[in-house]
């Protein structure tokens, strides 16, 4: 089997389908065309793409909808859109050589209400359920609304209306989450008027379960991790005709609203002179629990800029859950590891428990044991490489956002500044040190050498999608920080 990530305060490994020069342990970068998923995948994808521009329309023209629901949301017109940011002090902080490429945060942790990238998914997915509700019931009318007027447009008035609002007030709309996905759904659920429940374990952060249900939320505690709670919220969620669950391993809803993110990265790049082709490669650093916002995103914006873009996953050494579905899914890793040929063999998706690992981790939002088939399946096969991150690196990482960039991380989007420093030391390997094998650095520096980047690094626009963390309280920030390991 692969050699499962270790607890290194160093360790920010490169990871993927393992093929080409510089495969280290069954660990690596890039993808191999041979290992491509089957046809079935691209017919969902062309599924996907046909509906990604309804979903931007939605999130267009509910915008009155959302400002009408929070003072943060009307604030921001209703947009769900976070800032893009040049990061030239931090850079210099964490050690990224101006040769490496320049750094920029997409500042999700930033999001209004929500606090976190789930924003984009989570209330793309309630919009749609209360649109659905509203036609089936006749508020709004059976076709496709027009474009909405200037504000308040009649979407706005009759989505917040009182009779929408006794029409929602009728219906669940439930998610099994660790934190974050449960606080968009949650709060958007309840803004509207929907009995909103949240299935949490009973090991998820305090702090989230206290704010949801100050803002009439629900929250149903269950002993186990993330795919308990899930497990069980979905249970609950089919016995009730009147209940919609939000699944995050499965949702099209949901990956549709992470993927309209593309669009609005692209604006923000031209508006800021960065250019985006084979002399300016993009690459994207994302932080991947069940996989549904990352993939949603990669999927977006591959869309956009082809191969021109080159995401990364990122995930604690404890949850490297896609990790493990793609290494499953690669026919060469199964043939030389017999505990990965079994797994491929079984009727759901492996899980980190299967290969030894026990999924604690302090990035509490990427704290997945088992990812998401429909991302795998989507994106998987398209990544750069799948990064893992120690606990200890998280904690480092956090501490230079905030002192270089005044950045308030939680542990999760930290997770997503080590993979630019990882890239700038592959590339300054010699070429002796990567013949007698560096590990992971020589598998970084092959992907360099195989996708071109490396000729152009120094023209490179890194984007760190810092997903979380402006609503964390205090006394957590400072503990996530400076407190003991999970």
């Amino acid at each position: 089997m692969p050699a499962a990530p270790q607890e290194r305060d160093d360790a920010a490994r490169p990871g993927g389908h393992p093929t080409g020069a510089g495969a280290r342990a069954g660990i690596s970068t890039g993808t191999d065309p041979d290992t491509a998923p089957a046809h079935a995948a691209e017919t969902e994808s062309d599924a996907l793409a046909a509906a990604l521009p309804d979903a931007e329309a939605r999130l267009a023209r509910c915008a009155p909808v959302l400002a009408a629901c929070d003072p943060a949301l009307a604030a921001a017109g209703g947009v769900i859109e976070s800032p893009l940011l040049a990061q030239p002090a931090l850079q210099a902080a964490l050690g990224l050589p101006q040769a490496a490429g320049a750094l920029w945060i997409k500042a999700d942790h930033q999001l209004p209400l929500a606090g976190s990238v789930k924003a984009r998914g989570g209330f793309h997915e309630v919009l749609l359920q209360a649109e659905t509700l509203a036609r089936r019931h006749g508020l709004l009318a059976a076709d496709a609304p027009p474009a909405p007027p200037a504000p308040p447009s009649q979407q706005a008035a009759v989505l917040a209306s009182p009779q929408a609002r006794a029409l929602f007030a009728e219906h669940e709309i439930a998610v099994g989450s660790t934190g974050n996905l449960g606080m968009a759904i949650g709060l958007m659920a309840a803004a509207l008027g929907f009995r909103a429940t949240v299935h949490m374990s009973a090991e998820a952060k305090g702090w989230k379960k206290d704010r949801l249900r100050r803002h009439g939320v629900r929250v149903v505690e269950h002993t186990g991790d993330y795919a308990a709670a899930v497990a069980a919220g979905r249970a609950a969620a089919e016995a009730d005709p009147r209940a919609h669950f939000v699944d995050d391993e499965r949702s099209r809803a949901l990956f549709l609203g992470y993927a309209a993110a593309a669009r609005g990265l692209a604006r923000q790049l031209a508006d800021a002179g960065r250019r985006v082709d084979a002399e300016h490669p993009l690459i994207v650093w994302l932080p991947c629990g069940v996989g549904g916002a990352p993939g949603g995103i990669a999927w977006g914006l591959q869309r956009l800029f082809g191969a021109h873009v080159h995401p990364f996953f990122v995930e604690p050494v404890a949850s490297p859950c896609l990790l493990l579905q793609l290494l499953v899914a690669h026919p060469a890793v199964c043939a030389a590891h017999p505990l990965l040929a079994q797994l491929a063999r079984a009727p759901q998706p492996p899980a980190v428990y299967d290969i030894g690992l026990d999924n604690r981790t302090l990035a509490d939002g990427l704290a997945v044991p088992r990812a998401s088939a429909l991302v795998a399946e989507q994106v998987g096969h398209r990544l750069a490489g799948v990064l893992t991150v120690t606990d200890a690196r998280l904690r480092a990482l956090m501490r230079t956002a905030h002192t270089a960039a005044g950045l308030r991380l939680e542990p999760s989007a930290a997770a997503a500044l080590d993979g630019p420093l990882w890239l700038a030391r592959a590339q300054a390997l010699s070429d002796k040190a990567a013949a007698d094998g560096a590990g992971d650095l020589a598998a970084a520096r092959a992907w360099l050498a195989r996708s071109g980047v490396g000729a152009h690094l120094a023209r490179a626009t890194h984007v760190a999608w810092t997903t979380g963390g402006a609503l964390l309280p205090d006394a957590e920030f400072a503990a996530a920080m400076d407190g003991p390991a999970a």
